[in-house]
């Protein structure tokens, strides 16, 4: 059952606010006064529920890093084509990009501004998701399944084509979300297959 916003925690509302902040004005640029504006707190009562806006994207990063790392692993478990495999990360993708749209910009955009060590694990955490996601795409290419391309170039290259849907995609679009994920997947698995 969905989360209404009257069952949700302040530290959620506050997580969300935050979220919506970092996405429109940067990481940098947002304050704990922005912050307490936005969910109508005193800046004082807003330590009562978090200890810094840190906490808040760290939270977020390592959050979605997780949600993107157990779909790697359900996706690995599976006897699926590399194919079927690849296109299920992009489904991840693009069902992120249009569904947590503030949580996903503070990820992709934001996470630099991580203090260490929470900066050194979250990259290892990308890293991981990267070199797994590229090992499906190498296993592809000597399939036959994927033309025979630089698979680090292939990588990048889908990232790079689903990183913006979440600025451009907003609910109520002439397009909806299952046709949105349908088509982007439809041109980059075209691109990837062999000629």
């Amino acid at each position: 059952m969905a989360t209404t916003e009257k069952n949700k925690t302040k530290k959620q509302l506050i997580r969300e606010a935050a979220a919506r902040l970092f996405r429109d004005k940067g990481y940098s640029a947002t304050s704990m006064r922005d912050l307490a504006d936005a969910v109508h707190l005193k800046a004082s009562s807003l330590y009562n529920h978090i200890s810094s806006k840190e906490e808040i994207l760290k939270d977020i990063c390592f959050e979605n890093a997780q949600r993107f790392l157990a779909t790697m692993e359900e996706v690995e478990r599976t006897q699926a084509s590399a194919t079927e495999k690849v296109k299920a990360l992009l489904r991840l993708h693009i069902h992120t990009a249009t569904e947590d749209i503030t949580s996903v910009t503070a990820f992709n955009d934001e996470w630099r501004h991580l203090s260490e060590p929470y900066l050194s694990e979250f990259k290892a955490l990308r890293k991981n998701y990267e070199g797994r996601f590229q090992a499906i795409i190498e296993a592809g290419i000597r399939s036959g399944e994927f033309q025979a391309v630089e698979p680090a170039i292939a990588l990048y290259t889908l990232f790079s084509a689903v990183r913006w849907l979440y600025d451009w995609y907003k609910p109520g679009k002439k397009i909806g979300a299952e046709a949105l994920e349908k088509q982007v997947c439809g041109l980059l698995m075209q691109g990837l297959g062999r000629k």
